[in-house]
């Protein structure tokens, strides 16, 4: 059809174990050449109809985290990447940093080794195994405030950590919620209040950051599995993985309380039953997370954008 305009977006599809990412490889639009932190905020607000058309439906869903690759402003670095999801933008996602790692495998573009990955929130290496596992060595994590009481509507009085692991987390262990997938909704629910009421208390991350991930977490009743977690994100969806920032969120706040040494294995099962191991490293005062898992190609293609679909940049909620 004459003047008919359509843009095409490459993209290659993955899953870490059972969360999905959206690599997106090709057609994206021109940022500029700065530091990834710059380059974010140019992309929100200039761009943030192509991070809605990428992963919203009717292309993509609420669970969808897209990670726009980029050229590194470090030269140490393999590549640069953002990450975004259904209603805004991440400052680190391990899940999608697994994922990323793994197209590039998938993508030719690396080998099994140690690669530097640059994020808007610093660098992170990740080690590609030879059986194609994944470890991140992810930005460093530290709980900012512990045993903070929140009034929530319908539950009652609340407990939990302010904890930074590449996001902001209210960790919370006594829930007296049962953390299974058939009770999802209710769990939703509950960690929605709990924004809610953390959002009206003022309680918030390091220079008023809204904490806008919530992780609930019990002891697995699997052996050699440490701990069974539910995390909600902030675009109302909860992580299918085990949540790579969430494990190193919840590691920092273990090592604070004595209840994890440096070096010790962390077995973090999701709420699919998929299972991230954890461990840390101290750096001076710093805690140095790591987290190890399998990712998975599932898709590559190309997105179409048509001007003629109302829907072409995503139905945004």
């Amino acid at each position: 059809m004459p003047g008919l305009q359509r843009r095409f977006i490459r993209i290659v599809d993955s899953h870490t174990c059972g969360e999905p990412t959206r690599v997106v490889i090709d057609g994206a639009p021109d940022l500029g050449p700065g530091p990834l932190a710059e380059r974010l905020e140019v992309f929100k607000s200039r761009f943030d109809d192509f991070r809605s058309a990428v992963v919203n439906e009717p292309r993509g869903s609420d669970a969808m985290v897209g990670a726009l690759l980029c050229e590194p402003a470090t030269p140490s670095c393999e590549a640069g990447v953002i990450f975004f999801n259904n209603i805004g933008y991440l400052g680190m996602c391990g899940h999608g940093t697994i994922g990323l790692v793994v197209t590039l495998s998938y993508m030719n573009r690396i080998k099994p080794g140690l690669h530097q990955i640059e994020t808007p929130v610093g660098i992170v290496e990740a080690n590609l195994h030879d059986d194609g596992q994944v470890t991140v060595a992810n930005v460093p994590s530290y709980r900012a405030a512990a045993g903070v009481m929140v009034d929530v509507r319908g539950y009652g009085s609340i407990r939990g950590d302010v904890a930074w692991g590449g996001n902001w987390f209210f960790v919370v262990e006594d829930h007296g919620q049962q953390l299974k997938i058939d009770n999802v909704e209710r769990l939703t629910d509950f960690c929605w209040q709990i924004r809610e009421a953390l959002r009206q208390s003022g309680v918030a991350g390091d220079n008023g950051q809204e904490i806008d991930h919530i992780e609930l977490s019990e002891p697995s009743d699997r052996a050699g599995v440490d701990s069974r977690n539910f995390v909600l994100c902030p675009g109302k969806a909860y992580d299918r993985s085990p949540c790579g920032t969430g494990t190193s969120a919840r590691m920092a706040c273990l090592y604070a309380d004595g209840r994890l040494a440096e070096g010790q294995i962390w077995r973090q099962e999701g709420i699919l039953g998929s299972i991230f191991e954890g461990s840390i490293r101290i750096v001076g005062d710093r805690i140095h997370p790591s987290v190890k898992g399998s990712a998975f190609i599932v898709a590559e293609g190309s997105l179409v954008l048509d001007e003629r679909d109302p829907f072409c940049f995503g139905i945004r909620k």
